[in-house]
């Protein structure tokens, strides 16, 4: 029996290596440089210890821009997109014609660059001299003003934010819950038709108990998905995002190291963990939740 468990370590050995020398060592070294205040990579130097990068980082108003930027971002699009998902994941679960066409013409935004699809986003949503937009068109069939959803006020660029991540992470939520809902046995469906039990009951009571793991997993990953965002606003603002007022946690970070105000490591070390602490805090307490309501 030991020296079964000697060989059960012994395959395991070379993952728990790479997870030390790609994951621990660099969260080590990253908490290490947050608490050094104006490091510098060339001279390898720093001027004292202390927590003023973290203070530093809390009262920086383009920290706390990103960070409402981004916990708007993850409020609105996880529960929206997985919402969605699941709506048109139970439509195709229901139809048997056309369903595997229906499935790839879902699945086609996941597969196309981030950027093309940003471009995509930009012509119809920004305003230039020449055109207002087809958004923009729309909107005025309904009697509604031109709105600069690129360059315009907040609350419209944050609305082609959200629009913009709910269309890229649709596709893959609705691939993994298709597949969740075929793998239900369809022995419960057909006793509660029997009984005569209304669909949403069915729903509620059936499906939703049943594929409750795989929502709680797209809920999870969703949230560190929507907590790292950065190259979507890229595509739609451009890489001055501090300019655009539509910043992220994560572009902050990067804007630290190799922006225009680049080379304050300390900063971006103390944003990262602070990040980190986030998703940790928010993942923690979605798995304490899940206890009560993800049947396995």
């Amino acid at each position: 029996m030991e020296k079964n468990n000697w060989k059960g370590w012994l395959y395991l050995l070379p993952a728990a290596v790479f997870l030390g020398l790609f994951l621990v060592y660099p969260l080590i070294d990253v908490l290490t440089y947050s608490f050094e205040e104006g490091y510098n990579f060339a001279s390898q130097t720093y001027f004292s210890t202390g927590l003023y990068n973290y203070r530093y980082v809390l009262r920086d108003p383009y920290f706390l821009q990103a960070l409402k930027n981004t916990l708007l971002l993850v409020l609105i699009t996880v529960p929206l997109s997985t919402s969605l998902a699941m709506l048109i994941s139970v439509g195709l679960s229901s139809i048997q014609k056309l369903r595997e066409l229906y499935q790839t013409v879902y699945f086609l935004p996941y597969v196309t660059n981030t950027l093309a699809v940003g471009l995509v986003f930009m012509i119809f949503f920004k305003r230039t001299p020449y055109s207002d937009g087809l958004v923009n068109l729309v909107l005025s069939w309904f009697g509604a003003g031109p709105v600069d959803f690129i360059d315009g006020p907040y609350w419209a660029k944050m609305f082609v934010l959200c629009f913009y991540t709910v269309w890229v992470v649709l596709p893959f939520k609705i691939l993994i819950l298709t597949g969740a809902l075929a793998s239900v046995d369809q022995t419960y469906y057909n006793a509660a038709k029997v009984d005569g039990t209304p669909r949403w009951r069915i729903f509620t009571k059936i499906t939703l108990p049943m594929i409750s793991p795989t929502v709680f997993y797209l809920v999870i990953t969703g949230f560190i998905g929507a907590f790292k965002a950065y190259s979507d606003a890229v595509a739609l603002f451009g890489t001055n995002l501090n300019a655009a007022g539509m910043n992220t946690i994560v572009g902050y970070i990067y804007d630290m190291l190799y922006g225009d105000s680049g080379g304050y490591p300390s900063y971006a070390s103390a944003a990262a963990i602070l990040l980190f602490a986030i998703v940790l805090t928010i993942t923690c307490i979605n798995l304490l939740v899940s206890r009560k309501h993800v049947h396995y």
